[in-house]
């Protein structure tokens, strides 16, 4: 859309109310002129986006007699859109299957050393009750040779021992291992899909996610390793018993049907309640972190019982769930109970029998019924499925992280020496169903400080958010020196573009370590540096420390806080500096002070300035004015003060349009006139006369 120059152009009102006829012409920011659609195509459009906006569900739920908060909004918002971003609600479970084939690839070596050694155990349990039966008889018949075979029994014990010491070791390692792989992964991911589509999942959830549940999948390669071996120890059972006597191994056999019945329906039954218990989990935590950040709230309000009994009004479903699935577990497993012993002494009184009629020995009896015992033991595996049933629906909820598709780069560089025009080309971002940018066409020329103004709701944010790609517009285009940003390549942009926020996040441990992060490791001097333009290195002195002081130790206010996230820009800045609302929590005079420093002590290039103060736009070279998503005009601020309706922006209040009358005056004295050109990147002054200085914020 056609941005308006100040006092040049027709009011937005008058645009709105028929201005734009089928001849009407709109000027790109290159100043090519183009055909603006027809009244009638606009109006189509504009009812369809009301209509779609209307129609959009609200899912805020009351909770306790009171509305839900923005935060439980931003929840349920979080928690359906699989299918928005392009994934189906059936996409979790190749999702998970290839993060556990992941996980299994990269713990091949040590799941290949736990199947060796659960094997080898395996082969020795199988091997002792025939050893020990044949022992046994060579002692009741007194002849010789039963000292080998009493000491091969002996080796077989210690190495069962010794095997099954191995395994557990084995396991330790590579359940902490695939559990580490997850975890980063997951948590790389996170951070390369970009801050709005990381949005889907609160807080609290991911942390459920990335603990209990990457534990718990973490451990699937080693159980399914030591499950497949596990089977061997029943099977050779069954097959050993055959050796030892047919008809023993007939009486149990009769029952194993029985058993895999009771195998199938537990894994079943546990794998729904698994699935919900961890899914209540995540909803908890989610609805905990949302309490403990607004704990002052909470705290002012005098609502703390109320929270709590929001933040616990899942329990008693989580209760239900984790009652059902011990049910589950316990019913397989009493069920098992019952069924081995019954198995076990039906084989005993048939090889009973079998031993009085002389078809048994006393060593063969002894065999059998170890035999039979093992064999049973194919009820024992209720626990390696039902660690496997719990690894599985965990990592259905790990990969739900990884569903979110990675912000993609190029490969192009920026022209070196670029002064840092940006450019933005039809930039439209949707939210809700509703257009938060619409259209925006603006261009800001290279080395000037542009501050952006409007009232609460008109895009600010988002359109300093899309000017350095920390996300993308669902339409048009971002340039910065003419490359669109989606083809620079990750380090390039993120060098050359800085961001300063109205609540920024510290990292790095210490307080220079914390102005010190970012893209690149700048010098020592270069953090001190960016320090004193940010007017933070006095009070940093006077941490114990200094600027070794761990952030922990360092007891920061609201302007302190701003100061430090301004001197990590500082340390950083490129070709592109935007600050979003990033001096707010200053007063005037620090202000004034940071301004002043940064024109003179920071590299020189493009300001973005989410503004509002009206003493930062009147120090701006320019200001773009936003109103409803979309750019209402752009000129200096000592021309946009006349108009009342930008005035207002600042005052706060609804009063005076550009159509309307200023309190205390009479009728406005804009006069509509031709549409004029959006603001190029041309060199020279800025429109009103005000230089392209840098100017400060």
């Amino acid at each position: 859309m056609a941005t308006e120059p100040a006092g040049t152009g027709p009011s937005a009102e008058a645009r709105n109310a028929g201005d734009r006829s089928p001849g009407a012409r709109a000027v790109t920011p290159g100043g090519e002129a183009r055909g603006a659609e027809p009244r009638g195509a606009e109006a189509r459009e504009r009812a369809r986006t009301r209509k779609a906006s209307n129609g959009r569900a609200r899912t805020g739920k009351t909770l306790n007699g009171r509305a839900r908060t923005a935060g439980a909004r931003r929840h349920d918002e979080a928690r359906t859109p699989p299918a928005a971003a392009g994934a189906s609600p059936a996409d979790p479970a190749p999702g998970a299957r290839r993060l556990l084939a992941g996980a299994a690839r990269r713990s091949t070596g040590r799941a290949v050393l736990i199947l060796l050694a659960t094997t080898a155990s395996a082969a020795a349990t199988i091997a002792l009750p025939a050893v020990l039966g044949h022992t046994f008889d060579l002692l009741l018949a007194g002849r010789d040779g039963a000292q080998p075979w009493a000491a091969l029994c002996g080796v077989l014990l210690a190495a069962e021992v010794l095997l099954d010491a191995l395994t557990a070791h084995a396991t330790g390692v590579t359940n902490a291992r695939s559990t580490a792989w997850l975890r980063n992964r997951g948590t790389a991911h996170l951070l390369s899909v970009g801050p709005r589509r990381a949005a889907r999942f609160t807080p609290g959830d991911v942390v459920t996610r990335l603990t209990g549940n990457a534990a718990e999948a973490g451990t699937v390669p080693a159980t399914a390793a030591a499950s497949a071996a596990s089977l061997l120890t029943p099977v050779g059972g069954i097959v050993a018993l055959v050796l030892v006597d047919v008809w023993t191994a007939a009486v149990f056999l009769a029952g194993v049907p029985v058993l895999l019945l009771l195998l199938r329906v537990f894994v079943r039954s546990s794998s729904d309640s698994v699935t919900r218990y961890q899914r209540i989990q995540g909803d908890i935590a989610a609805r905990l972190m949302e309490a403990l950040g607004g704990a002052r709230t909470v705290a002012a309000a005098g609502t703390a019982r109320r929270e709590r009994d929001r933040v616990l009004a899942p329990l008693p479903e989580l209760d239900a769930q984790g009652r059902r699935m011990w049910q589950v577990y316990g019913r397989a497993v009493t069920q098992g109970g019952i069924l081995v012993p019954l198995l076990t002494t039906a084989v005993l009184a048939v090889g009973g029998v079998r031993l009085a009629a002389g078809q048994l020995s006393v060593g063969e009896l002894l065999a059998a019924s170890r035999y039979a015992g093992l064999a049973a033991g194919i009820g024992a595996v209720v626990g390696q499925l039902s660690a496997l049933v719990r690894g599985r629906a965990a990592a259905r909820r790990t990969a739900e992280l990884l569903s979110a598709p990675r912000v993609r780069h190029g490969t192009r560089r920026l022209p070196p020496g670029g002064p840092g025009r940006l450019e933005l080309r039809g930039v439209t971002v949707v939210r809700g169903g509703a257009r938060v940018l619409d259209g925006v066409d603006l261009t800001v020329p290279g080395g000037v400080t542009a501050a952006v103004v409007g009232r609460s709701g008109a895009g600010k944010s988002v359109l300093a958010a899309v000017a350095g790609r920390l996300e993308d517009p669902d339409g048009g285009t971002v340039l910065l020196d003419g490359v669109p940003l989606p083809e620079l390549e990750r380090a390039e942009l993120r060098r050359e573009v800085g961001y300063a926020f109205e609540r920024p996040a510290l990292f790095g441990g210490t307080v220079g370590g914390a102005i010190a992060f970012g893209a690149g490791e700048p010098r020592e001097e270069t953090v001190r540096s960016a320090a004193r333009t940010a007017r933070a290195d006095s009070f940093i002195r006077l941490l114990p420390a200094g600027y070794a002081t761990r952030l922990a130790d360092a007891p920061l206010s609201g302007g302190e806080l701003q100061r430090l996230g301004l001197a990590r820009a500082f340390a950083h800045a490129g070709r592109l500096l935007v600050l979003d609302d990033a001096t707010s929590s200053l007063d005037s005079v620090t202000e004034l002070e940071v301004g002043r420093a940064l024109t003179r002590d920071v590299r020189a290039g493009t300001r973005l300035l989410i503004a509002h103060r009206v003493s930062s736009a009147a120090r701006a070279d320019l200001v773009v004015w936003l109103e409803n998503g979309r750019v209402r005009a752009v000129g200096p601020h000592e021309v946009l003060w006349e108009r009342p309706a930008y005035r207002a922006v600042f005052a706060g209040t609804d009063s005076g349009t550009d159509s309307g009358t200023d309190s205390g005056a009479g009728t406005d004295a804009e006069a509509p006139g031709p549409p004029g050109p959006a603001v190029t990147g041309a060199p020279g002054p800025v429109p009103g006369g005000r230089g392209r200085t840098g100017g400060a914020p």
